[in-house]
């Protein structure tokens, strides 16, 4: 199989991949559903005999090592068992490991790959927000505070979400400068923003109250409510990074919206039932939130493929230059 494929022929492969994976569990002929693809492949799996269904993660490629997925899969089992934070927790295949690298059956790509467990629950509702990012921000917490006092395994390694991770020459997600629709007025507008963050995350540091390992990816989207019991998914992005960042996080892709103030004030009320949060950091939020729609500007730029960025591509340039201005109004 050649490594130069289309879009159409890497998703016809990935499915072939991943229908080639399950009988690392003991599972055959069963229906899997595209049901994300950003970063990774996610499956909904549905074995023929009626059984509960699973969850499989094709990997994206070179993105993060084994030892990286190790770590997150240590966090979510550390947090379930440890802080009572419900998480989907991996299965272990035949061979006794979480992680299958497994190859195209025709040859030419492989892919690490994980299954993972069907938990119950929906995402909060949207119909009044307010009392979700309430819900959001405390379980946000819960998970910092276990941040704070964890063990990590000595093979512990994940992503980075610092200044040099998220804008410099190593930045994960490729150059903001390479966002859609970012015209050189746009670029000198967004540089100076990006100088103004620098010098202030500089300001900020990285002490053990503001800086440690961090989901990096907490929007209601990854929260699932069963019966009042909050669950959280995702833990692709987690990382080490400023705890305010989850924050910020929770209003990704519309940080440019009227009621974001409102609801980020519905997120700290909920963050400070569980974890103090001094004023000298809340006043930085906005500095956070700056900091998630440029990276995620960074990413539609080397994610275009993806549906996502096609979705919210359009417009993004331009929401992203009137945060910037309000960022630079505000904080200059």
């Amino acid at each position: 199989m050649s490594n130069a494929l289309t879009t159409e022929g890497l998703r016809e492969a990935i499915d072939e991949l991943a229908a080639a994976a399950l009988p690392r569990w003991g599972i055959e002929g069963a229906d899997l559903t595209l049901i994300n693809h950003s970063e990774n492949w996610t499956y909904r799996v549905t074995p023929p005999d009626a059984a509960r269904p699973v969850i499989l993660r094709v990997h994206r490629d070179a993105y993060h090592t084994t030892d990286g997925i190790r770590s997150e899969l240590a966090w979510m089992r550390a947090l379930q068992s440890e802080a009572g934070v419900k998480t989907p927790q991996a299965i272990t295949a035949s061979d006794g490991a979480d992680i299958q690298w497994v190859e195209h059956p025709a040859g030419g790509i492989a892919r690490n790959c994980v299954l993972f467990e069907f938990i119950d629950g929906a995402e909060p509702s949207h119909d009044n927000l307010a009392p979700s990012f309430r819900q959001l921000g405390e379980v946000t917490a819960r998970c910092h505070n276990h941040s704070q006092t964890w063990q990590r395994p000595p093979y512990f390694e994940r992503l980075c979400w610092d200044f040099e991770h998220s804008f410099g020459a190593r930045a994960n997600w490729g150059r903001w400068q390479d966002g859609p629709d970012c015209t050189p007025d746009r670029e000198r507008l967004l540089q100076r923003a990006v100088d103004l963050m620098q010098r202030r995350l500089e300001r900020f540091g990285k002490g053990r109250e503001r800086y440690g390992l961090i989901h990096a990816d907490f929007r209601l989207a990854n929260l699932l409510v069963h019966n009042g019991d909050v669950r959280v998914i995702d833990f692709d992005d987690c990382g080490l990074g400023w705890f305010l960042y989850d924050a910020a996080t929770a209003v990704s892709f519309f940080e440019d919206r009227a009621d974001v103030p409102e609801l980020m004030e519905a997120w700290k009320d909920g963050y400070r039932r569980c974890r103090t949060l001094p004023k000298e950091d809340e006043d930085e939020l906005w500095t956070f939130i700056l900091m998630r729609r440029m990276t995620l500007f960074a990413w539609m730029g080397s994610h275009s493929e993806t549906e996502l960025a096609r979705t919210e591509g359009p417009g993004y340039s331009t929401g992203t230059c009137e945060l910037a201005e309000r960022y630079l109004s505000q904080y200059s």
